[in-house]
């Protein structure tokens, strides 16, 4: 039996719409950038390889760009704040080396969890998006949630019948990040629709972070629950630890300084 080897089309280049083949093919930013780029590959005498290496590089950049926009969008990140913007000199208790598998891939492929404590400001939530934005840059996308806002809304679906539904989008992204645990009451069936959530992505290895600003032993008080509050942090923990932040607010520490420059005590 003969075989035939795919060989190159014997159009002649004049008779190839290449406009419309790269519309077709969905490669916009090569369509947008060769014109321009053939003038240079002429003065420059580039290469055929390098003049394709160039546009494809570009063409891939382009797109990871634009995934990181979408999947920020969607992870509906309250401000976008990066782990380079985290002054560690202010906050000690924290360090960067002991973030360094948050912020790799291995944090969605081995299932990590971290819970930070700590006093209002004191930067819980900054880490929190900060981490998750990462996650993103490393092709993952990710959800954030208040507490608050979670447990009410799956405890309205829920008297609705309509839990199930609800749970979908905290239940498939690849990172979730809940926010202020502690910090408003939440309704009496909060500690067992959070676990559903956190039980679902326990089984299921994927990575959760979570603020706070209760010590973990009133989480039962907070969820009321302690039995329920117990198993959701026992799972969180047990591919994940809990770091405590302290010293002062980021908001309010220009206050204090402030009233160190006005205080002649100080000086």
């Amino acid at each position: 039996m003969k075989t035939t080897s795919s060989q190159p089309s014997s159009l002649t280049p004049a008779a190839v719409d290449l406009d419309g083949l790269l519309r077709r093919l969905h490669l916009p930013t090569i369509r947008r950038l060769y014109p321009e780029l053939e003038n240079r590959a002429e003065v420059e005498g580039m290469s055929y390889r390098d003049y394709l290496a160039i546009l494809v590089t570009e063409e891939v950049a382009h797109r990871s760009e634009t995934r990181i926009q979408r999947a920020t969008r969607k992870a509906s990140f309250p401000f976008l704040r990066t782990i380079e913007e985290f002054d560690f000199k202010l906050q000690t208790a924290v360090r960067l080396s002991l973030l360094g598998s948050y912020l790799g891939p291995e944090l969605v492929s081995q299932g990590r969890c971290l819970i930070l404590g700590g006093s209002v400001g004191t930067g819980k939530t900054h880490l929190s998006v900060a981490i998750a934005y990462r996650a993103i840059q490393n092709g993952y996308d990710a959800c954030f949630t208040t507490a608050a806002e979670l447990i009410d809304e799956l405890s309205a679906a829920a008297g609705k019948g309509q839990l199930r539904k609800a749970l979908v989008p905290y239940r498939q992204a690849h990172v979730l990040v809940i926010d202020e645990v502690g910090y408003l009451t939440y309704c009496p069936d909060a500690a067992n629709v959070l676990f559903q959530v956190v039980n679902h992505r326990y089984l299921h290895k994927k990575p959760m972070l979570f603020t706070t600003n209760k010590p973990l032993s009133q989480w039962g008080r907070v969820l009321h629950d302690p039995d329920l509050a117990e198993a959701i942090t026992d799972r969180v923990l047990e591919r994940g630890r809990f770091i405590q932040l302290r010293g002062p607010s980021y908001r309010t520490r220009h206050l204090k300084d402030a009233e160190k420059e006005g205080d002649p005590t100080c000086a």
